[in-house]
């Protein structure tokens, strides 16, 4: 009876110690740092912008450890997959395509505009030279328009493409093209028609991790609940922006 009791006590204990490692587990955050204001590298060599700020928070409300991996955008769905980080927090709008992949939280960023950017009024984005970010969603819009896409890996590239005459325009999230407009000094025009894309962005996670789904989902209701996210989003993207 004994011997009994003392084998039931270690099992509690290691089952204890199991739980505790798992709950102390830094959660890693991956992110591109490549696509202002949803993120980018600051001077100091860090991670900053909308992202950043709404992660830490997310991760203060679901009380986790975290810490933030920088990866390149065209490699960063396979090497969530691959464990070597364990969130996705890159502007990344949810579709049915990634979802048949990874899994996401609810949007923590509501379905917004995508937009063209030329260096002329008289650029058709029909038939031209259009560029994109490879595997983005609008990537695989401009594929299907009848125009010649032009891919990059990042997004500055495919704005330099614009400025340089490789390409007649540039089709990216609105929200990122605005910016560089305005301090373009005539350099840069929106052109087209306004193109709504995705359902809205959110964390992107391994279809495992459901227990970590579940306290983020938690966290950005939180959010949305008390007003703090509507708030972050105005601070970051203007007083027009989609809220919720």
């Amino acid at each position: 009876m004994k011997k009994t009791i003392l084998t039931t006590t270690a099992l509690a204990l290691s089952a204890g110690m199991v739980f505790a490692a798992a709950h102390e587990k830094t959660i890693r955050m991956g992110t591109e740092g490549a696509y202002p204001p949803y993120n980018f590298i600051n001077d100091a060599g860090e991670v900053d912008g909308f992202e950043r700020e709404l992660g830490d928070e997310l991760c203060l409300r679901a009380e986790l450890t975290c810490e933030w991996v920088k990866n390149d955008w065209d490699s960063i769905i396979p090497n969530l997959v691959s464990s070597n980080y364990d969130t996705i927090m890159a502007g990344m709008s949810i579709t049915d395509e990634r979802d048949e992949v990874i899994d996401f939280t609810q949007d923590y960023f509501p379905p917004t505009a995508s937009a063209y950017v030329a260096a002329s009024d008289a650029v058709d984005v029909t038939s031209g030279v259009i560029a994109a970010q490879t595997a983005t969603i609008q990537a695989g819009y401009v594929a299907e328009s009848g125009a010649t896409l032009v891919e990059f890996a990042t997004p500055e590239e495919t704005v330099a493409a614009v400025r340089n005459g490789e390409a007649d325009a540039v089709f990216a999230d609105k929200d990122y093209l605005a910016p560089l407009v305005e301090d373009s000094a005539g350099e840069l025009m929106f052109v087209g028609e306004e193109v709504a894309l995705g359902g809205g962005i959110g964390m992107g996670l391994r279809e495992s991790d459901t227990d970590l789904k579940e306290k983020f989902d938690a966290a950005i209701t939180s959010m949305k609940e008390d007003g703090t996210l509507n708030a972050m989003l105005k601070k970051w993207f203007g007083e027009e922006t989609a809220t919720y």
